[in-house]
């Protein structure tokens, strides 16, 4: 076998909660897979997939030059409460602070509103008499022999790990940095996480949730990720693994085992980064990613070819999809809204006999009814097949055979015939998924019938025309791979690192020596991480500061020109807020001043600009193989379509809906009112009729 350069040999692994789904990038092109997620041993199917796409690809394991993988075990391990035992020291007076939350109320008439456990629970959060000043000031020196006693207690108690999260630690870290020192000299085994490293902003309980996140599930992914890459190895794959951060960047696997609640959102990031490729590719500036897979459904927002970024997120929420019901952390992440409403996802009858589908999902063991596999309760997936747009013989390539019995059987449950149930099933999923992207963009101010959607992932390609029927939206794109959107995606994003500072200005006191200084730090910082796997490429600066009216609660991320400041640039700087805040809401305020709280800086990795893509709007009709019916929403009937491959849609060729395309990991339903068109790349533009 001929040896190939490994510096184009390069696999992404997307472990889902239903499917993990692997790309192989090869000098011959691109070979992808899926294979059933295995809970008990999450590398396992790493290991499998790979293996599986290297010999689609016909060369050996040992030739893959770098691995990047997507994960999520850390969401998983805080949704599950299954982290390390783990202790908070904080300063006196806020050992309650993750408890007493910001006392909003987001459900606002719930009598028995049911808040999240804190990761740390009451017994095990110790304080110290020590405090710094807003300004860096220490009003309070910390009193070593308090130390020491606090170490002998974490000793004797068995904590596998601390979370140190101090007051104004982000303006002073000395305090923050004594302790570690304690605890690293009597305890060396013990995992520590800093707030003044792992989030060092304005804001206690978002920092302190985010180094009790840390530091709670750090020893379990230190160890899976130690795992996994000694496992890789024992197949012959020895190169270096990165990781896809919740910002939709690559950082290295030792970064990740430190700080890993920046891979919270990992695996969806990657969706946003492979809509984001396309949507540059196509010249498009309003595009809405939606992403579908096994057990969820993901809505992101790109404008000017990226993803739309924020710097909190919420994780394990009481009342799932409830924005305020969990618990926030500070930690970059790509900004979108997920539902459940994925494949596995699982309908059931509520108290007053109404279809409800999800939160609870089949996943991959036992699966949907239709798999096989033990599993008994109707699923969307189970739906889909009942309505002819799942192939039963022919199901991810056909590694997996589907049985339309135990779906009709699963669909009994829900008391009506078998079809009404499916369709119940899929419409009411493609409502909850239309509801979800309008909120979404009127939160930002957008119109969503004016975007263009990609749709990618398992499902979506299944759900996407009868989404675009309910939103107005007249353009779709089904990308090539679009089954395995986010290990594609893995392989298109750049080595990035955001770091944070807080820094707390009015503007008109503003101070650039101070903001400089600040500045320089975080770039050298950034660049540490990110020079670790950049291997000499061109990077560039993203500089956004949080700012706000003073007197308001919440800031607004202001994209500014990386530069030094000067006392000159402050009418720039609110020129720009200005400009933000009427984009968000519609107006200013005048007469009160502007204040910023928080700094961000990312470095990242310049990406090579892809071919731009002229779209075909029609040509020459496709060939089909045969016909095939499915059940059409919005006709509410079952309709006469053509089935036509995937392979066979080449550029100009034109597929009528109704019409099903399909390929290895899903298929395409076009719908009576769309039609298909193939594209120079290899994507499907589904186009309304009407226009």
């Amino acid at each position: 076998m001929t040896r190939l350069n490994q510096n184009n040999i390069r696999v992404g692994v997307d472990i889902g909660g239903t499917f993990t789904d692997v790309a192989l990038q090869h000098p011959g092109g691109l070979s992808t897979g899926k294979v059933l997620t295995n809970y008990s041993q999450p590398e396992q199917a790493i290991l499998d997939g790979i293996t599986s796409v290297a010999a689609q690809a016909g060369i050996s394991p040992g030739e893959i030059g770098q691995v990047i993988h997507g994960t999520t075990l850390v969401t998983n391990s805080l949704i599950e409460r299954r982290g390390a035992k783990t202790a908070f020291v904080t300063t006196e007076g806020f050992r309650d602070v993750i408890e007493m939350r910001s006392e909003n109320r987001f459900e606002q008439y719930d009598l028995n509103l049911k808040l999240p456990r804190p990761l740390v629970p009451r017994e095990h959060r110790f304080t110290l008499n020590e405090r710094m000043g807003p300004g860096g000031e220490v009003l309070l020196s910390l009193d070593p022999a308090e130390v020491a006693a606090l170490v002998d207690c974490i000793r004797d108690q068995g904590f596998e790990s601390v979370a140190v999260g101090l007051m104004h630690a982000y303006a002073n870290d000395a305090h923050e940095v004594l302790i570690a020192s304690a605890f690293r000299a009597a305890l060396p085994e013990l995992s520590i996480s800093l707030s003044s490293v792992v989030s060092p902003q304005m804001r206690e309980l978002p920092r302190f949730n985010t180094v009790i996140a840390n530091a709670y599930v750090q020893p379990r992914v230190a160890g899976y990720l130690q795992r996994l890459v000694s496992r890789l190895g024992e197949i012959g794959v020895t190169a270096p693994v990165f990781m896809v951060h919740s910002g939709g960047g690559l950082i290295a696997v030792e970064t990740a085992a430190e700080q890993p609640v920046r891979l919270l959102e990992s695996g969806p990031a990657g969706g946003a980064i492979f809509a984001a490729d396309f949507a540059r590719a196509h010249r498009l500036n309003k595009v809405l990613s939606f992403d579908m897979g096994g057990t969820t459904a993901k809505i992101c927002l790109i404008e000017d070819g990226a993803p739309k970024t924020a710097s909190t997120f919420e994780v394990a929420r009481t009342y799932r999809f409830k924005k305020g019901s969990g618990m926030t952390v500070s930690t970059p992440v790509v900004e979108m809204v997920e539902i459940g409403a994925g494949g596995g996802s699982i309908a059931s009858l509520d108290g007053m006999g109404r279809i409800q589908v999800g939160p609870r999902s089949a996943a991959s063991e036992p699966g949907p009814a239709c798999y096989g596999r033990g599993g008994e309760e109707p699923t969307v997936t189970d739906a889909n097949l009942l309505l002819g747009r799942l192939d039963p013989d022919n199901f991810a390539g056909g590694s997996i055979r589907l049985y339309p019995q135990n779906s009709s059987v699963a669909a009994k449950r829900l008391l009506l015939s078998t079809q009404d149930a499916a369709f119940g099933i899929t419409e009411l999923v493609d409502e909850n998924m239309a509801n979800a992207a309008r909120v979404h963009a009127v939160e930002n101010g957008r119109e969503i019938e004016h975007f263009t959607m990609i749709a990618f992932g398992g499902g979506a390609p299944l759900h996407a025309c009868r989404l675009c029927e309910k939103l107005g939206i007249s353009s779709l794109i089904i990308p090539p791979g679009a089954g395995v959107g986010s290990s594609i995606g893995f392989l298109k994003a750049p080595f990035s690192f955001e770091a944070t500072r807080g820094l707390f200005q009015r503007m008109d006191q503003f101070d650039a020596e101070a903001v400089n200084a600040a500045l320089a730090e975080m770039e050298t910082e950034a660049h540490g991480f990110v020079d670790q796997g950049a291997m000499g490429a061109k990077t560039e600066i993203r500089l956004t500061a949080q700012m706000r009216y003073s007197g308001q609660g919440w800031e607004i991320p202001v994209v500014l020109p990386h530069r030094r400041f000067a006392a000159g640039d402050v009418d720039l700087i609110l020129a720009a807020f200005e400009n933000t805040y009427h984009t968000l809401f519609g107006r200013t305020i005048d007469g009160l001043p502007v204040e910023i709280t928080n700094w961000l800086l990312t470095v990242s990795t310049i990406l090579p600009e892809g071919e731009p893509v002229v779209q075909q709007q029609g040509g020459v009709d496709a060939e089909a193989f045969r016909q095939r019916q499915f059940f059409d929403a919005a006709l509410r009937a079952q309709v006469d379509a053509r089935e036509v491959e995937r392979s066979s849609m080449l550029p100009g060729l034109v597929v009528e809906g109704p019409a099903i395309i399909i390929e290895s990991e899903t298929s395409t339903i076009v719908t009576s009112a769309f039609r298909a068109v193939g594209q120079h790349d290899g994507s499907l533009l589904l186009l309304a009729k009407e226009t």
